[in-house]
């Protein structure tokens, strides 16, 4: 007996490429898909009498918030695929016992990289944004910079998830952290505790046999892997990967305190922070310091 989906035998599936899709738009369209009623209906200026610099100022940071969730999700990817077929968690030497199992075989260092690449190009465009904050002039900024107060960038709990997530874990933040929701305080213990970007490239590395019990065992497996490129290429071309990653995060830190002084020169942040000096106390910070140390030793 035929299914319900079947016409003079031919599968449901048959029927998919004769769709016309221009005739179904009442069952879905572009505005309802992208909730565009509700996402547009969040840009709702504060100041009284407008400033019109404030729509600019929002929306913008809508936006990187948007781009943190986006990489987040990438990077969360990158972790996982390092640890496939080990469990999150288990550290190095569940990892190198599980290759001895043929667990390293699952380990899917090229999705790793590839969404890696994918991560580079949005870090770059979040760079490239600040230049569109650039148009307003300190001027335009001073008309509703007052009512922001005590809100600061210092408060993005997405942009902390993701130096967690990276490797630069530091619970005092949480402690600093104004007004967290249990939703928000809960992420934020949940990246503290889980497995990071380094953590997992370490992992890999115990998986293939190679050492990695402390800084100076891992700064000797990675010169061994940059002077032995035939077996060890894919491990390079990862840990180069990560340090892009490092590099551009960096960049944006410099851009951003840049874009700060111009803004408002050394006045304190709105959140509480002493501003500028502040930010160029985080512009030194590197996710993967053995990474650059390597160069040393090369």
């Amino acid at each position: 007996m035929k299914g319900d989906g079947e016409v003079g035998g031919a599968p449901e599936a048959s029927e998919q490429r004769g769709r016309s899709f221009g005739e179904e738009g009442g069952r879905l369209t572009y505005g309802s898909y992208l909730r565009l009623p509700e996402l547009l209906a969040q840009q709702v200026p504060e100041v009284v009498p407008p400033a019109h610099d404030e729509l600019l100022f929002i929306t913008v940071h809508q936006a990187y918030e948007l781009w943190f969730k986006q990489l987040l999700h990438e990077l969360t990817a990158v972790r996982d695929a390092m640890l496939a077929g080990t469990a999150p968690g288990e550290g190095a030497t569940a990892a190198a016992n599980g290759a001895a199992n043929g667990g390293a075989g699952h380990r899917e260092t090229w999705r790793a990289r590839q969404l890696l690449r994918r991560v580079h190009v949005i870090e770059r465009l979040l760079v490239s944004q600040i230049d569109v904050l650039e148009t307003m002039t300190p001027q335009d900024f001073l008309e509703f910079r007052a009512a922001l107060a005590p809100a600061s960038g210092f408060q993005s709990v997405q942009f902390r998830e993701l130096e967690f997530l990276s490797g630069a874990k530091d619970a005092g933040f949480v402690a600093r952290f104004r007004a967290l929701t249990d939703d928000e305080r809960e992420r934020l213990a949940s990246r503290l505790a889980e497995p990071s970007l380094w953590d997992a490239f370490l992992d890999l590395l115990a998986s293939r046999a190679l050492p990695v019990g402390d800084d100076k065992q891992v700064l000797t497996t990675l010169v061994s892997i940059a002077r032995d490129r035939p077996h060890h290429d894919d491990l390079w071309q990862l840990a180069e990967d990560l340090l892009t990653h490092d590099e551009l995060a960096g960049l944006w830190r410099a851009r951003h305190v840049q874009m700060v002084e111009r803004q408002i020169g050394t006045k304190s942040g709105t959140g509480g922070s002493t501003g500028a000096p502040y930010l160029h106390r985080r512009v030194p910070l590197r996710y993967y310091p053995l990474l650059w140390e390597l160069r040393d030793s090369l």
